[in-house]
């Protein structure tokens, strides 16, 4: 277990049992500092198992439970609002650097903080950006503002980077608005990095947290003015420029079907408009010649394939959805970042329900579960799709399919 995630839990069974953390670090016999830096996740990467048998014999809980207890692992509403909070702080809302004297963080070092919490979204772990991502709006916030020269220009690259880290997270923790205005941002600094790729790739963000926002319209004509203004920039960079542009048009995509939900006039028209965004970023991906992760995009044929999936769920086509799932070899989904995997899991999930085949959509669930808990457990989008299945009813999967909603907090 990551020690953030070990820190999480500690903190969620100390508070529960309404102890402070002065009193967990006495039973303990260690300083209130070692505690918050346990919590905190600072202590070390892997928690040694003495420590852990300690913490859940003083907590009064099996060492089992303060391991493996999903529900833990969702975000806390004090973690969501400490992302808004930075977000509305004067320096990093002005750009302005608040203290003078000190130095501001190293470009390579901002970068490698960067990496590390990127890794932990595509592994599908959401909750603990709660904890980084304030810190690394600050600091970045501080180099855009300290460096100069190309230095400034990577660090307002890093700092459209982190802004987009915390709209994706705000995606995955069902805020929408908190989305939007951390995509506002990233848009901001992007135009201020004079780099195409990082303009293109906040974007994508953007118009991803608008569709998530209801602004779906807007989205497509946010989505293809930045692909259609920046292509020729884009195609002279190998493989980030490719692979931003094929986002770009991806999540035009995903907006048009989004457009057509919202649409009461003339659905049948903007669907058709679908398909052809998506052959779009076809094009892009067979340029690319296979699949990769630049920009943490996992751009490439097998992702065109999952928007692919996603769109038709979006659309009500359930049975178009699984034949694109059914076609996607093996072999290139397990090569997929964590969270994609579940992602699709969860999108097979919403098919197969819409096909009914309600029985088999527990089992995809379980199986998204494994891959990515957060993804299921967490997730408001997969969560009420777990409360519509308990409605509809899950034949022989009914019993896993009431674990998995206990498992989720949802109520009986």
């Amino acid at each position: 277990m990551e020690s953030i995630q070990f820190g999480r839990r500690v903190r969620y069974w100390r508070t529960r049992r309404g102890m402070e953390q002065q009193t967990l670090a006495t039973l303990m016999g260690r300083s209130l500092r070692w505690v918050e830096e346990l919590e905190g996740g600072r202590r070390q990467a892997d928690p040694n198992l003495s420590v852990v048998r300690q913490v859940a014999l003083r907590l009064g809980i099996t060492v089992d439970r303060l391991l493996a207890d999903p529900a833990v692992l969702c975000p806390t509403e004090p973690e969501v609002e400490a992302v808004r909070a930075a977000l509305h702080r004067h320096d990093v809302l002005t750009g302005w650097s608040q203290d003078a004297s000190a130095e501001p963080v190293p470009v390579e070092m901002l970068r490698r903080i960067l990496e590390h919490a990127r890794a932990g979204f595509q592994a599908g772990h959401f909750a603990q950006l709660g904890v980084q991502i304030p810190a690394l709006l600050v600091d970045a916030t501080s180099a855009a503002d300290r460096h100069r020269g190309a230095e400034r220009l990577k660090a307002c690259a890093l700092l459209s980077l982190s802004l987009e880290l915390a709209e994706a997270a705000a995606v995955k923790w069902g805020d929408s608005e908190l989305a939007v205005l951390a995509g506002h941002r990233a848009v901001a600094a992007a135009e201020r990095s004079e780099d195409p790729v990082i303009m293109a790739s906040a974007a994508r963000h953007l118009a991803d947290a608008m569709t998530h926002h209801g602004q779906a319209a807007a989205a497509v004509t946010f989505a293809t003015a930045a692909a259609r203004r920046l292509q020729d920039d884009l195609l002279r960079r190998d493989a980030d420029g490719l692979s931003v542009l094929g986002m770009l048009w991806l999540k035009a995509a995903m907006a048009q079907a989004a457009a057509v939900e919202a649409d009461d006039d003339q659905p049948d028209v903007l669907a058709r408009r679908v398909p052809d965004l998506l052959d779009q970023a076809d094009e892009h991906a067979v340029r690319l010649g296979a699949d990769g992760n630049a920009l943490w995009t996992a751009f490439g044929p097998t992702n065109c394939h999952l928007y692919r999936v996603a769109a038709h769920v979006y659309l009500s086509e359930g049975a178009d959805a699984l034949a694109v799932a059914a076609s996607i070899p093996g072999h290139a989904v397990g090569a997929l970042p964590r969270e994609r995997r579940a992602h699709l899991l969860t999108d097979r999930a919403r098919a197969e329900t819409q096909t009914g085949q309600r029985e088999a959509a527990v089992e995809t669930l379980l199986e998204a579960e494994r891959s990515a808990p957060e993804e299921v457990l967490c997730r408001p989008r997969s969560r009420q799709l777990i409360e519509d299945l308990r409605l509809l009813g899950a034949g022989r999967a009914e019993g896993r399919l009431h674990a998995l909603a206990n498992r989720c907090g949802l109520p009986r």
